[in-house]
């Protein structure tokens, strides 16, 4: 089904630049299936990979998908020691697939908590696509939004001490510049998959003005389809016309020329 062609021109308008995604559900996936919890996590990496390709092919700016926030320390220490190593594969086997499709990886959060090896295994990534000017694809890793904002808070109160900066003169600008996350930049919609109507810590201070979309779909099951809906649902309320998700999907046909990107 395809739309007329200013109806097109007006859906790409309002196409939202930057998207953040709570990746939700990978557990109760597993377990529904009688697996591991580690199996979910393993499926969900199929997910990443099908995000990036759909918003890569939608021409969003920016993702930022909340892989590994700071609480997600309190899981048992078999899940968390699992994640991590899941965490420093994917990096070395998907950087070159995200290098020649021309995306940025950028890394959020308190990274030095990681093992040394994961910490370099980072540097290296995000070196090899720092000229990439494609999409930006920010991965929120030991992230959370009260600490971001605490830390950055810290920085402002030595100044202020210092003497380099006058308190009432602190300003939004100031707040934004000095956090861990100062790079990624407001958001225009979140999603939130797997069920939970709450955002978790996540991006608090550039989800002010967010549109939030929730879906019941589990991490591992959030495909384009799905990906289509909760697109199509933040172009209808930005410019008040029906849009399906299966219309968001006609758009891609021009790009995609038959190649299934990071495959």
């Amino acid at each position: 089904m395809t739309l007329p062609e200013a109806q097109q021109l007006a859906v790409k308008d309002a196409m939202p630049k930057h998207v953040a995604i709570i990746m939700d559900g990978n557990g109760r996936w597993a377990q529904q299936r009688g697996k591991l919890r580690m199996f979910g996590h393993q499926a969900g990496v199929k997910s990443v990979r099908r995000a990036v390709s759909f918003a890569t092919q939608l021409g969003v700016k920016s993702l930022t998908l909340f892989a590994f926030s700071s609480e997600n320390w309190r899981r048992p220490e078999e899940e968390v020691s699992s994640l991590m190593n899941l965490f420093l594969t994917v990096l070395q086997r998907e950087v070159k697939k995200l290098k020649n499709n021309n995306v940025q990886l950028r890394i959020i959060g308190d990274t030095s908590r990681f093992s040394e090896k994961l910490q370099k295994r980072i540097a290296i990534a995000q070196n090899e696509t720092a000229t990439n000017d494609g999409l930006v694809l920010n991965i929120a890793a030991n992230y959370g939004g009260r600490w971001d904002i605490v830390n950055a808070s810290k920085q402002l109160a030595e100044q202020v001490k210092k003497g380099h900066l006058d308190a009432q003169d602190i300003s939004e600008e100031h707040i934004s510049a000095l956090m861990d996350s100062d790079t990624v930049g407001d958001v225009d919609l979140l999603i939130r998959t797997g069920g939970d109507h709450r955002i978790s810590n996540f991006l608090l201070w550039q989800t002010a003005y967010a549109e939030l979309y929730f879906s019941d779909v589990l991490w591992p099951d959030f495909d384009e389809d799905a990906f289509g809906e909760a697109i199509a649902a933040f172009v209808s309320r930005e410019r008040r016309f029906g849009c399906t998700g299966e219309q968001v999907q006609a758009l891609l046909i021009d790009n995609q020329k038959n190649e299934d990107h990071f495959a």
